[in-house]
This record gives C-alpha cells, structure tokens and sequence, in this order.
C-alpha cells in the first residue's frame, strides 16, 4: 500500500511517497508520506515506510528493506516549527530516518528515527537501532539493541549485543580479512537488487 500521510500539527503538509521506478515495493508492504525510495530497492512483504511523523525518509539506492522491517521516527515539526533533536543529517539535508545505499536490513529490524545507516552496511534480523548512527561498512550482526550512539566506519556489533556506551562503540571490533561475516551484505544486495528487477517484470498486484 503507498499512500500520503495526513496533516497534523507535527507534519503540516501532504507528501506521497517518492519512489524509482526500478525499486519494487510488495503490494503486502507498507509506503505512507514524506518517503524516499532509491533505484532497484526491494521492499519485501510486511514492511513499513512510515514518513507520517518523523520525516522525510530516504532509503538509498540498491538497498533492501526485507519483511517485518520497520522504519518510523519521533516527530521532526511542530506547529510548523523543527525539531532539530529528531533529525539526522546526510549530504547536506535533514532526515528522520537516513538509510543509505546497498543497505540491508534484515527481516525484522527497527530502525526509528532519529537515526542513521551508513552506505555497504549489513543490520541483521531483529535489531533496533534507535537515535543512533551506524557508519558505512559495517555489520550489525542478529538481535541487537543500539541506542544513543554512533559506531565507526567498519565495526561489527557481534550478536545480541546492547550498546548504549560511545566508550563502547568505540571499541567495537574491526572487521578485518578473517571476520567470516565481512562480504556477507555484498551477497545479500546482490540477491535484493535481481529480486527487485524480477519482480518489476510480472504484476503482482
């Protein structure tokens, strides 16, 4: 479903969602308002793009969105006013939620805004990220919590891990030729990416 938001006193205009016409958005996923949507994007079934609060979101060229994501933010206006606490910002703009290119986003992850996702980075199944950053090149592997933090270029969160500490954050591991995980988003866009230029090619609908 793709439709525009409503008007409230925390989003004051109506946006339909902006969306490539390579990326496909599955008729049993969700694209509501002030959204952005890259090129050969595969939104898969469950998802939900919600820019009716926290907004604009972008997702990024190449990128994945896979089922049961989510991708929500708190309220980045009022009264027609910013809330300047709620956004992030990437390439000189403002965003509540910033998902750049040839992410994935595992099945299941939250991302709510105010938050970051950097280019080439794997967020694995389960995992909220939450006003926080995650660079470019990194992996998030399965059922993390990352709240109120930013982790460099090229760390990996090992699983399960709740990080709330920037001391943390900043110690996290790098991921070097031995980290068995390191080409795994390579893999995983290239499968996301073909799904979508497939699925563009029959109706679904």
């Amino acid at each position: 479903m793709i439709h525009k938001n409503v008007i409230t006193d925390f989003c004051q205009n109506e946006y339909m969602p902006q969306i490539d016409p390579s990326a496909y958005i599955h008729p049993l996923s969700t694209a509501i308002g002030h959204v952005f949507i890259g090129r050969r994007v595969l939104v898969s079934p469950f998802a939900s793009i919600r820019g009716d609060e926290g907004q604009p979101i972008n997702v990024g060229d190449e990128s994945n969105v896979q089922d049961g994501v989510i991708l929500h933010a708190l309220e980045t206006e009022h009264d027609g006013h910013p809330i300047e606490a709620n956004l992030v910002e990437a390439d000189g703009k403002k965003f509540s939620v910033y998902v750049g290119k040839r992410v994935s986003l595992a099945h299941q992850v939250q991302i709510h805004g105010p938050a970051y996702v950097g280019d080439d980075t794997f967020v694995g199944m389960k995992t909220l990220v939450f006003r926080a950053k995650v660079a470019d090149n990194c992996v998030v592997e399965p059922g993390c919590i990352i709240m109120g933090v930013s982790i460099p270029t090229g760390r990996y969160v090992p699983a399960g891990t709740v990080l709330k500490s920037q001391k943390d954050a900043d110690n996290l591991p790098e991921i070097t030729d031995d980290y068995p995980l390191k080409d795994l988003n390579k893999g995983v866009v290239h499968v996301n990416t073909h799904l979508a230029d497939g699925y563009n090619k029959i109706d679904l609908g």
